[in-house]
């Protein structure tokens, strides 16, 4: 087996999955007795996320109805970059951004770990917002996957293309 195997540590967002989430939090929203009357909603706003609410503590409380959502769908929590609730006027707004893709900062944590605690004869390069790790062993790149799902990172990290 003189070939090498490889495969790509990305980060990215199920759009889809996220709509629907946001989309059955909105309906919880709109239907739970405790944000009747606090002007509480969710809606997208552009490509981030949009909370509001007539209190503080009720954009939170929006904000976590959208965060359980999200993983009852099986999206990590990691893509979700919230602010703090913003007073305007009589309502206070979140802010809640999506993050996709590997920063070169992450990256280079990432790569520094599977050359520092990985297997030998395991090579890995960024290539733009992903990494690619290759080795003669599929055994190895196992290893690897293994390793960084142990890991607390702050990246949502999927494997895609295992040849």
């Amino acid at each position: 087996m003189a070939s090498e195997s490889s495969f790509d540590i990305v980060s990215k967002l199920d759009r889809q999955e996220t709509d629907n989430a946001l989309n059955q939090a909105a309906k919880e929203v709109a239907n739970r007795f405790d944000f009747r009357n606090v002007d509480a909603g969710i809606k997208w706003s552009g490509d981030s996320i949009e909370i509001q609410a007539n209190s503080e503590e009720r954009a939170l409380a929006v904000l976590d109805v959208f965060k359980e959502k999200l993983v009852k769908r099986g999206l990590s929590l990691k893509i979700l970059d919230a602010g703090e609730p913003k007073a305007s006027g009589k309502i206070y707004k979140l802010g809640v951004n999506l993050k996709e893709g590997i920063s070169q900062e992450d990256a280079k944590k990432i790569n520094k770990i599977i050359r520092d605690e990985g297997p030998k004869g395991v090579k890995s390069q960024i290539q733009g917002e992903e990494l690619r790790v290759s080795s003669k062993k599929r055994d190895d790149l196992q290893e690897i996957i293994a390793l960084l799902k142990g890991k607390d990172l702050d990246v949502a990290l999927q494997f895609v293309n295992y040849r």
